[in-house]
């Protein structure tokens, strides 16, 4: 049974930085493409980040020299480390990979 588990979100300043966290599990992590995504409110679900199996990254130009994606596939844990929030970044942030999702993990940007 696949399973995705994010942490790591919380409340932070503009400016600010945190890191996400999605472990995996029941399936083989190293051979998958990963996505962060991301759903603000009262926005259409929007993908943010990227990492193929060989470790190319891709992202949102909203969050390109921002946000970076990584992977650990010993620990079978996706990062998505972000920096410089803004406001705009509040949203449910939710690991995703071919059809499974994780619950999401909130992010709220405000001063």
């Amino acid at each position: 049974q696949v399973q995705l588990v994010e942490s790591g979100g919380g409340a932070v300043q503009p400016g600010g930085s945190l890191r996400l966290s999605c472990v995996a599990s029941g399936f083989t992590f190293s051979s998958y493409v990963m996505r962060w995504y991301r759903q603000g409110p009262g926005k259409e679900r929007e993908l943010v980040a990227s990492i193929s199996s060989g470790g190319a990254t891709d992202y949102a130009d909203s969050v390109k020299g921002r946000f970076t994606i990584s992977r650990d596939n010993a620990k079978r844990t996706v990062y998505l480390q972000m920096n410089s929030l803004k406001p705009e970044d509040t949203a449910v942030y939710s690991c995703n990979t071919v059809v499974h999702w994780g619950q999401g993990t909130q992010v709220t940007v405000s001063s």
